[in-house]
């Protein structure tokens, strides 16, 4: 893994590469860490650029590619880019809801060199799995995922946790088990994009997680030698961050579908940043050169209490578009660290998700489709979340 010292601020290699191939998408979830904007983002690029980028990345090292959107199946020159992948050395992940796949094309995949396909559910009965996704969509998942094991991929299954979902933890494992899943993430939401903008709808009680550790700890108990299973707790329940992407611009670089090249998955959001893009600029200055991928590097932005923190080393300060949408400056700690002169923004929606005004709360999701981001004002888009 790639390190940053407070000595040596400059990055090795990016490890991993995410190619986030269009915003377009047939499932509407209102966790998506799209931006809210995405109907106002530019131009998609076009097949040759992507295999530009693919080419500069792996001369740089890179060594694992993400394929991600949206829903990156809607790109008809996806096999193209899978097969320049396997051509270059990748190991590459399709990560995707499975609709627009069918058969025929996961065997395609597998000519054109795809190592591994990530099918989303998002709940474990079609009721619910449909009205999140805002389509009918799980009886077409269950059938690619059975596809996908049937031409020898690993099966990985991925459920994002929320208050909606996440009391049938049990019956999600049992689906993975019906359908003799290798792998099991279990992601509880990180609040971004879509997630943010519907966090008092989605905040799971305390409760309520503690109950899905334990169903977890017993599947992973049961099925240690069959199955795989990770489970993911959410920040707004811990006292200390994670080392987010494992550090601004360290080992994640991704590429988002109109070129902008972004140093955390989430980093188009913060204001004042000059993000670079593939069309202008070689990937490798954008990883090694650009200001905004080495605003963030290092230990000496940091402000107090973090500066002094013996544990900046570990958590690398935490996540920089966390602490811009909880306190409106990037540079701040990260709230979620029980530090924080912030911190109770965190406590303060957790009281709110455990209080019993929110569990009865009848406020509607915003399902993410072009329709509501269009909806959304300058305003609501520009604003943090501490300000809103």
């Amino acid at each position: 893994m790639n390190e940053v010292s407070a000595h040596d601020p400059k990055p090795g290699m990016p490890l991993w590469l995410l190619a986030e191939l269009t915003y377009a998408c047939p499932l509407q979830c209102p966790y998506c860490s799209n931006p809210l904007d995405m109907a106002r983002q530019g131009k998609e690029l076009d097949t040759e650029t992507w295999l530009k980028v693919l080419r500069e990345a792996r001369a740089m090292g890179a060594t694992q590619l993400g394929l991600s959107g949206g829903e990156p199946l809607l790109r008809r020159d996806l096999e193209v880019i899978i097969a320049e992948g396997r051509q270059l050395g990748f190991y590459s992940n399709l990560i995707t809801s499975g609709i627009g796949m069918d058969e025929e094309r996961v065997e395609t995949f597998r000519r054109a060199g795809l190592d591994h396909i990530q099918i989303s559910f998002q709940a474990s009965s079609q009721e619910l799995n449909d009205f999140l996704g805002g389509t009918h969509s799980f009886e077409r998942k269950l059938e690619m995922a059975r596809a996908v094991k049937r031409h020898d991929y690993p099966m990985v299954l991925n459920v994002v946790l929320h208050r909606h979902n996440i009391e049938q933890l049990d019956q999600i494992l049992e689906m993975a088990i019906t359908l003799d899943a290798d792998y099991v993430e279990l992601a509880n939401t990180q609040y971004y994009g879509w997630a943010l903008h519907n966090r008092e709808q989605l905040l799971p009680t305390r409760e309520q997680l503690q109950n899905a550790e334990v169903v977890a700890n017993e599947y992973r108990e049961r099925l240690k030698q069959r199955m795989k299973i990770y489970y993911i707790i959410p920040d707004y329940y811990e006292d200390r961050p994670k080392a987010c992407m494992n550090g601004w611009g360290n080992v994640f670089l991704t590429i988002t579908p109109d070129g902008t090249a972004l140093p955390c998955h989430a980093a188009r959001q913060l204001p004042g940043l000059e993000l670079p893009n593939v069309r202008d600029s070689s990937v490798e200055w954008i990883w090694r050169d650009s200001p905004t991928f080495n605003q963030f590097r290092g230990f000496d932005w940091m402000k107090e209490p973090c500066r002094s923190c013996p544990e900046k080393t570990r958590d690398l300060g935490g996540c920089r578009c966390q602490a811009y949408m909880l306190t409106g400056d990037a540079a701040n700690t990260d709230p979620v660290c029980g530090k924080s002169p912030h911190h109770d923004v965190i406590l303060n929606a957790v009281v709110h998700a455990n209080s019993p005004e929110a569990q009865g709360d009848p406020k509607p999701l915003i399902f993410r489709n072009p329709r509501n981001s269009k909806r959304l004002t300058a305003e609501q888009r520009a604003t943090p979340e501490h300000l809103s």
